[in-house]
């Protein structure tokens, strides 16, 4: 069960210090035609990471490791590509690496290539329920394996009372090895993101409906209007 980062105010941290430890950061994304409100929750959201994770380096143990979700390179190929990938993310990791830790691949690539393109057909759609049932397995069956390579790679990396950083979706389904403590970091910010998400799911969907009953009653005043126009038209008797 992962540790919540506030948990550790009232544990001894000495505890800790010994044995494989996992720092894990969710990923979040903005890019340029984010709005801006978003963006700035993410900024937020970044900068609250690097202060907890501050904290919680001085009090069990420095980051030796650095793990990133899609990343299958290792050392300066694969900080490379993290910038790419999310500067956010990036200047952590790079902060990081810079005070003695390393990057190390996490991914297969054949396996991550895998993945994206079962998702990839998934997203398309099918006309044959026979066609998107099996892709799906095949998408599932894919998923699992890459989730035990890439815990298979933290246990055989990770090594006795080092710590590792690890930047991963929060809806991920990787199981740990069991000899992991894993740290989740979820400061404030990530609780404003999950809100403003809600906010404009609801305020999209009340949309949605407000200019589907116009629609309907459009449709339906037309159908009203027609019959009068006809009588309108028919001389008297």
């Amino acid at each position: 069960m992962p540790e919540q980062l506030g948990k550790i105010e009232r544990l001894e941290a000495e505890r800790f210090k010994q044995g494989k430890k996992l720092y894990l950061v969710p990923l979040m994304y903005s890019g340029e035609d984010t709005p801006d409100e978003y963006r700035e929750r993410c900024n937020r959201y970044w900068h609250q990471v690097a202060e907890h994770l501050a904290n919680l380096t001085a009090k069990i143990g420095k980051v030796i490791r650095v793990y990133h979700e899609s990343i299958f390179q290792s050392g300066e190929d694969g900080m490379k590509a993290v910038e790419r990938l999310n500067p956010s993310s990036y200047h952590i990791a790079r902060t990081q690496c810079d005070n003695g830790a390393v990057l190390e691949a996490i991914e297969e690539r054949e396996l991550l290539e895998e993945v994206t393109d079962w998702q990839r057909c998934l997203m398309l759609g099918f006309m044959s329920d026979k066609v998107a049932s099996r892709v799906s397995e095949l998408y599932v069956e894919a998923a699992r394996r890459r989730n035990e390579s890439m815990a298979k790679r933290i246990g055989e990396t990770l090594k006795n009372d080092e710590a590792g950083l690890l930047f991963i979706r929060e809806e991920h389904s990787v199981q740990f090895p069991s000899d992991v403590e894993v740290f989740s970091i979820f400061p404030p910010a990530l609780d404003e993101i999950h809100r403003w998400l809600r906010d404009q799911a609801r305020i999209g969907a009340d949309k949605a409906r407000e200019e589907s009953e116009d629609k309907t009653e459009g449709e339906a005043e037309g159908v009203e209007k027609e019959p009068r126009r006809r009588m309108e038209r028919e001389p008297e008797g």
